[in-house]
């Protein structure tokens, strides 16, 4: 397993650099249609300073997002107890615990380190999981945190969220712009900006799927060596396979985050879906039984 922690550690780096490649490459792309160099200094900046912001306020940004609400022991003594023995055995500080309102089973865990980490489930992962499924989903989001999976998916969000940003502004200013548009370019460049424009957020979705894949699946087998049940966390899986729904409040750029997708099912989002089929995840885990 640790081999394998480290191997995705050097995958996750080069795709993070295929991410800071990709936004300079558009921004080139801009300087040189419009024949200002400027331009990409100005795009790279504003791209960092972006990216940063989502990575410190990512947690605050994921909560709004799914309406999630912070909660104390008496108010939900089932998870909080929970995951407070998880993060005893684990030997992680204790994270801050959230409940979302949504009859969708499904959880998550975020924050830029496990000092500042913070997990989340939903009623209607509460309410169909038995003690020891909960426990195991619980520890697949710790495992999370302690493989430090949630900062490399707050850094891959926000750089996803800048290119979707940077995509958005390079189609306004080619249609909408008119600063010397008439001898600005040339058809030629009109084509390639186009066509970054497109594919430039289809390249970002499939390099955050390639990350969150690799993470759900280590996750899973982190979960079984933390609670030393792999029944546990099999059976947690065939109740999220099989009482699956989208979630009420549902984006794209944080499905990552989700111990199942919380999107609703398509051909286009199966494909891109940042998550590996659930049953492909029971069946690793029931080829691993003997070895965790």
């Amino acid at each position: 397993m640790y081999k394998q922690i480290a191997e995705n550690k050097r995958k996750t780096v080069v795709i993070i650099i295929g991410f800071v490649v990709l936004i300079g490459a558009i921004a080139g792309l801009f300087a040189w249609f419009y024949h200002d160099p400027l331009i990409a200094v100005w795009v790279i900046i504003a791209a960092i300073a972006y990216a940063a912001l989502q990575y410190y306020f990512s947690s605050s940004i994921a909560m709004a997002m799914t309406g999630a609400k912070e909660i104390t022991k008496k108010d939900n003594p089932r998870l909080y107890n929970t995951v407070e023995n998880l993060s005893i055995t684990t030997g992680l500080p204790m994270p801050k615990v959230y409940i979302i309102d949504d009859p969708a089973p499904n959880a998550f865990a975020t924050g830029r380190d496990p000092k500042h980490a913070s997990v989340a489930a939903t009623t209607g992962l509460i309410d169909i999981m038995d003690n020891k499924e909960l426990t195991a989903v619980m520890a697949h989001e710790m495992s999370h945190v302690k493989n430090y999976d949630i900062r490399v998916s707050m850094i891959v969000f926000g750089l996803v969220c800048v290119i979707g940003l940077i995509s958005d502004i390079g189609f306004r200013m080619m249609f909408y712009g008119s600063r010397r548009r008439d001898n600005e370019g040339s058809p030629v460049g009109y084509v390639l900006i186009l066509i970054a424009v497109i594919l430039s957020p289809l390249v970002a979705a499939i390099a955050q799927m390639a990350v969150s894949r690799q993470r759900e699946y280590l996750a899973d087998a982190s979960a079984v060596n933390i609670t030393r049940y792999p029944e546990g966390m099999i059976e947690a899986l065939k109740k999220l396979q099989s009482h699956s729904r989208p979630m009420k409040c549902q984006n794209i750029a944080a499905e990552a985050m989700w111990i199942n997708s919380p999107l609703k099912k398509g051909l286009l989002n199966n494909l891109l879906s940042s998550h590996p089929p659930i049953e492909k995840r029971i069946e690793r885990l029931e080829h691993g039984k003997n070895t965790f």
